[in-house]
């Protein structure tokens, strides 16, 4: 059977998703190509900077379990739409009404909130358009096809920059309108009828150990999210055209890596692939932070792409952090507040890593920020190391 059958033969709101995650995907792919090169055009930002600035950025992580406690009674369908048309806004806004540096802060904080009031929407919807026993499978189809979008969002970036003359407001202007059709899309899904999730803001001490992980995968991913393309675009020195051309490779290999990370958490397991991730980690750490002082400048500048394309790819292992807290929950009711609260939980810290980043890169070099990444991913490796699949008797510790 072919894609283009079974793609037919899917249950509607599974094919519904589907287009959304597509559509979803070349808006986020607009403008992460865009935004680092924006802020350097636009604002000439130095390192702390650029650091500090992920704090209104990633302050919605923190907020999200308070927003969709306030929320609970749209259901994750419709919150998903809130959420979407939330970025809509502060993509257009970005690119639109931002006269100084404080007010484009203010358009981002909004854009990011909506980001981040997605992201555990997504896997909470996608496990629920799983057969049983295949969420890591489920998952992994999505995330690929959000790789496809990614694909498609930067060749469009490339392409207009390259040859069509864009600015960013036109890239923010294709990121705003691909978030509306997104919208539109969940909107046309089968809503859930909304139960009250008084655990939203409750913590289980069973859990623990799933806090523990999304704990160090935010300080984690800030430092990636912050100094990784920052490294490309002020050491480096890359153009846009580059930065998207590195997106477009990322996705392209994605398509195909994303399925196999999915089956591979449903085969071997949660812990494998969390433990073989921490240690691909260390490896891009030191590949990030010392190629341009090991080698000559053009082969330093491959390692360091080379380094992004395996952290492009590795990103998507949360997904595994998300069906081990689906198996080990004691009910279904617990698995979006925990989803979401454990966005809150690795924001307090990945917060904390961007600000400490930035005074490790302004004091002593940006090649510190990347060692610091390093002692991050051998934590994380003999943590993942802990992980079992054993359902728990829930106990509140708050």
């Amino acid at each position: 059977m072919n894609i283009l059958t079974r793609f037919k033969r899917a249950p509607r709101d599974l094919v519904i998703f589907a287009s959304a995650a597509l559509v979803m995907g070349t808006a986020f792919s607009i403008m992460n190509a865009t935004f680092n090169n924006f802020l350097n055009e636009r604002f000439h930002l130095n390192g702390f900077e650029r650091s500090f600035l992920e704090f209104p950025r990633e302050l919605p992580g923190f907020l999200v379990v308070f927003v969709s406690a306030a929320l609970w009674f749209l259901g994750s369908r419709r919150l998903g739409v809130v959420a979407l048309l939330m970025s809509a806004a502060g993509a257009f806004l970005i690119g639109f009404a931002s006269p100084g540096y404080w007010v484009m802060v203010m358009w981002l904080f909004i854009y990011s909130m909506g980001d981040h009031l997605f992201i555990p929407i997504a896997s909470t919807i996608g496990m629920e358009l799983a057969r049983e026993g295949q969420d890591g499978k489920r998952l992994g189809q999505l995330n690929s096809i959000r790789n496809a979008a990614v694909i498609l969002g930067s060749f469009l970036v490339f392409l207009g920059f390259r040859y069509l003359g864009f600015t960013f407001q036109h890239t923010f202007t294709l990121s705003a309108v691909f978030l509306l059709v997104a919208a539109f899309l969940l909107y046309k899904m089968t809503p859930k009828k909304a139960i009250e999730q008084r655990n939203y803001l409750q913590l289980h001490k069973e859990y623990k150990l799933y806090y523990a992980l999304n704990v160090l995968s935010g300080a984690r991913k800030q430092l990636f999210i912050t100094f990784a393309p920052w490294v490309l675009v002020q050491v480096f020195e890359q153009p846009t055209q580059i930065m998207a051309t590195l997106f477009t490779l990322g996705g392209l290999i994605g398509v195909l890596f994303q399925p196999m990370l999915g089956r591979s958490i449903d085969k071997f397991g949660e812990r494998v692939v969390l433990a073989s991730e921490a240690v691909i980690l260390i490896f891009v750490c030191f590949g990030y932070g010392f190629a341009k002082f090991i080698f000559p400048a053009e082969i330093a500048f491959l390692v360091v792409c080379a380094c992004f394309l395996l952290d492009q790819m590795i990103f998507s292992v949360s997904m595994a952090r998300a069906t081990y807290m689906k198996k080990i929950a004691k009910e279904p009711g617990h698995i979006q507040p925990a989803l979401t609260a454990a966005v809150t939980i690795d924001h307090i810290f990945s917060i904390s890593a961007a600000l400490v980043g930035g005074l490790i890169w302004s004091a002593f070099g940006f090649q510190y920020v990347f060692l610091m990444g390093a002692g991050l991913a051998v934590i994380n490796f003999f943590t993942a190391l802990q992980v079992r699949i054993r359902p728990p008797q829930i106990e509140p510790i708050l």
